[in-house]
């Protein structure tokens, strides 16, 4: 591996590596005629960025996600480019066994607004997430799933949200049920809904949706609950909203367009009965006072 450049945020090790050799010999495969376009705009892009802040962070979680990772970044960089904004993005990788972190370095030398972040083996979503949202530079951080359930062209009723004044929006699948353009399999379904009752109960989290992988949060809001975040795993989407009602941050639910993936790797049953111990651990990290250290 190449010279890796590493600091240290709270208990989050960040590590940004540049493209490494493996990744610079996959290279042809990449660069399509469009992959170099794309690289060229991209060249542009870089520059402002380097003197800039960015407006918009994207941050990327992937774990294993070589069959779709690269046509995710494809994605997102076209749509940023198509808008013009201010952007980069966050892809960070968290111990994947696979070639996910080479495909996204590959990606990165052709692209260079974004940029890998690799965790120190795997962590979690939930980690991932922290190390990602901790390392970006954006005015309004996103973090989205790698495999673009909402597709980012949502990202715009989120940040309609932070501008009337929430401090975070969190994308819903449940307040309009007609968006959902691929419904989850009645299981799933009836999962989700237990587990949201379950959140109301013992978290008194008064939303619909805390599960939605697509949230966007002010750079102050951001400063205040990802440092704070103490779980690693699959629950940290209800911690983080815990995090952000206690610390008095307007949440605004937003309906989004989704779609199931049938590739999604969380196993409801198992996962959802782990989720709901790191419920409780959240109850026993705030009785300890984890969550009075900032804001």
């Amino acid at each position: 591996m190449n010279k890796q450049e590493m600091e240290i945020a709270g208990d989050v090790e960040i590590l940004t590596e540049p493209a490494s050799a493996r990744a610079m010999e996959s290279l042809p495969a990449l660069a399509s005629q469009r992959d170099v376009e794309r690289s060229e705009k991209g060249k542009c892009y870089s520059a402002t960025l380097q003197r800039t802040q960015p407006k918009f962070s994207i941050v990327i979680p992937a774990y294993n996600e070589h069959r779709r990772i690269g046509e995710t970044l494809r994605r997102i960089v076209d749509y940023l480019h198509e808008q013009n904004w201010s952007a980069e993005v966050v892809a960070v990788d968290d111990g994947s066994r696979d070639d996910t972190a080479q495909i996204i370095s590959g990606f990165a030398a052709l692209n260079p607004e974004v940029r890998l972040v690799s965790n120190p083996g795997n962590q979690g979503k939930g980690y991932a997430v922290k190390n990602g949202m901790l390392n970006a530079r954006g005015e309004i951080v996103l973090f989205s799933d790698a495999d673009l359930s909402s597709p980012l062209s949502e990202a715009p009723k989120l940040f309609a949200a932070l501008e009337a004044g929430a401090d975070v929006a969190i994308g819903s699948r449940w307040l309009d049920p007609a968006l959902q353009v691929q419904r989850q399999p009645l299981k799933r379904r009836i999962y989700s809904r237990t587990f949201n009752l379950y959140l109301r109960i013992f978290l008194g989290l008064p939303y619909h949706d805390t599960q939605c992988g697509f949230k966007a949060f002010t750079r102050r809001a951001a400063e205040t609950i990802f440092p704070l975040q103490q779980i690693r795993r699959w629950g940290f989407d209800p911690e983080i909203l815990y995090i952000a009602r206690k610390k008095k941050l307007k949440v605004a639910e937003v309906p989004v367009i989704w779609g199931h993936d049938e590739r999604s790797t969380i196993h409801p049953l198992r996962d959802g009965l782990r989720m709901g111990v790191e419920v409780l651990k959240v109850l026993g990290y705030a009785i300890k006072g984890k969550y009075r250290a900032a804001g």
